[in-house]
């Protein structure tokens, strides 16, 4: 990993600190995130906050506080008395069990939002898919992480436009589970071309205002996402 800039370990010596701060944890939140993506940190292994935090040339508080970040989307897990752990890979169960949530509530969403959908909202939402197609989707994170972002970012935008805080809440406790599966493959975006083109449909059945066609193409997309990773996953 590499290191973050010197003079890091001063945070908090005077009221302006708390923004760098901030920048702190975010770099180590972004480093981290980029070791678990390309398998430098294996399933299962420690996570050490003094050794990352000697690794990484900050504090042991930012790493804390990337760490906590991470568990909250399920690629590290808290043990207790022994600190942070890598999470597992994905089973065959555990993408089914998954898929099964996103079926549950990601329809419901599109079709929520498509009564509700402003024109700000759709001009985010075609962004969203311009920039899906336009990312890189080489085998590692740091070429594949704009892809994601825009994937991830599309489905959010959808899930804030119903104006239901709980399937908003819904939504988010699935977010960073949605990507585990690309743990530790190293081998970087493989349903691209599937993925867009069920964007792109999405959008489409939004646009056309028929909440009824925007929940069917959002299911059939969560579908072709379940056959895809559950054929990609590891047996039990």
């Amino acid at each position: 990993m590499q290191r973050a800039s010197t003079g890091s370990r001063s945070e908090g010596r005077s009221p302006g600190r708390a923004v760098s701060r901030q920048v702190l944890a975010d770099h180590v939140y972004e480093e981290l995130l980029e070791s678990l993506m390309d398998g430098r940190l294996e399933p299962g292994a420690a996570v050490s906050i003094d050794g990352t935090a000697r690794d990484l040339d900050v504090s042991p508080t930012p790493v804390r506080e990337a760490l906590a970040r991470l568990e909250h989307t399920g690629m590290v897990r808290r043990v207790a008395l022994k600190g942070y752990r890598v999470a597992p890979v994905f089973t065959q169960e555990d993408f089914a069990e998954l898929m099964e949530a996103r079926l549950a509530i990601e329809p419901v969403n599109a079709r929520l939002a498509c009564t509700r959908l402003t024109p700000g909202r759709l001009a985010e939402l075609e962004q969203a898919v311009t920039d899906l197609k336009d990312a890189p989707r080489g085998p590692s994170f740091a070429e594949f992480r704009s892809y994601l972002e825009a994937d991830e970012r599309f489905h959010r935008l959808i899930a804030e436009q119903t104006g239901n805080q709980f399937m908003v809440a819904a939504y988010a406790a699935l977010g960073g589970q949605i990507q585990r599966f690309r743990l530790f493959g190293g081998v970087g975006i493989t349903d691209a071309d599937h993925a867009i083109a069920e964007h792109q449909a999405v959008l489409d059945a939004l646009a056309s205002g028929d909440p009824q066609k925007a929940e069917a193409a959002m299911a059939e997309h969560v579908r072709q996402v379940r056959g895809r990773a559950i054929a990609d996953a590891p047996a039990d």
